[in-house]
């Protein structure tokens, strides 16, 4: 049984219902993880089922979050992104269903994981 990183690096978590070609993902994975890596100021959990995410804005990089979200949402409908930029802050909320907890689990590990490599 694969567990913590290894589980996280062989995208063991990512659910069936995700459309993106398996070839296809760990580009994407990894397109989220920089931007973590780079732009993230802080991550709480509001709800069960919902994180949210404050990444350091600048140049170019609310358009890029834009993108990510849609990308991902046109794959992985089991998502709900809610994006709110402001002065020099981006707040990226993200939301799923009970079934897909675990997704939501295994983001912000990767999430605070990126963070902590700074």
């Amino acid at each position: 049984m694969t567990t913590g990183v290894s589980a996280m690096n062989d995208l063991a978590w990512v659910p069936q219902s995700c459309t993106l070609p398996t070839e296809e993902r760990p580009l994407r994975v990894a397109e989220w993880d920089a931007l973590f890596f780079e732009r993230l100021t802080a991550l709480t959990r509001p709800q069960p089922l919902r994180l949210r995410l404050d990444l350091a804005g600048g140049p170019g990089v609310e358009d890029r979050v834009r993108d990510l979200v849609e990308r991902e949402s046109g794959c992985c409908s089991f998502f709900a992104f809610a994006l709110a930029p402001g002065a020099g802050l981006i707040r990226l909320d993200v939301a799923v269903d009970q079934e897909h907890g675990a997704v939501l689990d295994a983001l912000a590990a990767r999430t605070v994981a990126a963070g902590e490599q700074r």
